[in-house]
C-alpha cells in the first residue's frame, strides 16, 4: 500500500464524509425553512469547496469571464467521477440546481432535502414523465432564476465520452436561456469510478462559449446537442465521435 493510499485512507477519506454528512445535515435543516433552494445551495458551494480542498484537488478553471453571474443557463458538461459536481460547484457563480437519479429521492432523508433544495429527478424509461420532467426544469429556470447543470451521458462513463441525450438542449431552449459547454479533465484520476480512494492532484474546467437559444424551436434540439456534444469533447479533451447520431430522448 502507497503512503498516498494510506493518507487517503486514515485522514482524506474520513474528513471528506464527516464534511458531507455534516454539511447534508445542515442543508436538511435549511431546507425545513427555505424552500427557495438558495441557502442549501450556498451550503452546498462550501461543501465543494471544503471537499475539495480536502481531497487534495489543485483545481484550475479557465474561460470564467464568459459567465455572466446575473444570467440564467444551462450547462452541460461529461461526466467521468462523483468529483465533477463539487468541481462545477466549486468555479462556477450562479445559482445552479440539477437532475439527480429519481432513486435518490426515494432515499429518506435525502429525497427530501432533494425535492426542497428545487433539484429534479431524472425519468427514465417514461417518454412521458421524461417531458414532464424536462419542462418542470425550463419552467424553474424560468420561475426562480436559476440555473440547471446536466450530464447528457446519462451517467459516469468509464471510456471514452459516450451519445448526448437531448434532455440539456430541449431544457435551453424551453426556457430560451443559453446553453453552455463545460469540458472537465483530471476528476477521473482523483476519483476513479468504482473507486473510494481519493487521490488528489490537477483538475481543469473549461467553459465554453455560452450558445445563445433565442429564436430556436425544439425541433432544433438535435442540432444543438450535436454542437455541444463536440465542444464538450473538444474542452475536456475527449477524442470526438466520428459520426454524431440523432440523440435518444432524455
Amino acid at each position: 500500500m502507497s503512503l498516498g493510499h494510506l493518507r487517503s485512507l486514515l485522514f482524506t477519506d474520513p474528513l471528506i464524509i464527516l464534511l458531507t454528512i455534516g454539511f447534508g445535515t445542515i442543508s436538511y435543516l435549511v431546507t425545513l425553512f427555505d424552500s427557495s433552494g438558495r441557502l442549501p445551495e450556498k451550503l452546498a458551494r462550501m461543501w465543494a469547496h471544503s471537499l475539495l480542498r480536502a481531497g487534495r484537488v489543485q483545481l484550475r478553471i479557465e474561460g470564467l469571464e464568459k459567465i455572466d453571474p446575473k444570467q440564467k443557463y444551462v450547462f452541460v458538461a461529461n461526466h467521468r467521477s462523483y468529483m465533477d459536481i463539487p468541481a462545477i460547484l466549486a468555479s462556477i457563480p450562479v445559482e445552479i440546481r440539477f437532475f439527480a437519479k429519481q432513486g435518490l429521492f426515494l432515499v429518506p432523508f435525502l429525497g427530501t432535502h432533494l425535492k426542497r433544495a428545487g433539484h429534479l429527478p431524472v425519468m427514465r424509461g417514461d417518454a412521458r414523465a421524461s417531458v414532464k420532467s424536462m419542462t418542470m426544469g425550463a419552467r424553474l429556470i424560468q420561475e426562480r432564476s436559476v440555473s440547471m447543470l446536466l450530464f447528457p451521458e446519462g451517467g459516469r462513463s468509464r471510456g471514452s465520452m459516450r451519445e448526448f441525450k437531448e434532455g440539456a438542449a430541449y431544457i435551453a431552449i424551453k426556457a430560451g436561456v443559453p446553453a453552455v459547454p463545460l469540458g472537465i479533465a483530471g476528476t477521473r484520476d482523483v476519483l476513479p469510478m468504482g473507486s473510494s480512494y481519493v487521490r488528489g492532484g490537477p483538475v481543469v474546467l473549461r467553459i465554453g462559449d455560452p450558445i445563445p437559444t433565442a429564436g430556436m424551436k425544439l425541433h432544433d434540439r438535435s442540432q444543438l446537442i450535436a454542437q455541444l456534444e463536440r465542444q464538450v469533447a473538444e474542452l475536456s479533451g475527449e477524442p470526438a465521435r466520428q459520426t454524431v447520431e440523432t440523440p435518444r430522448p432524455a
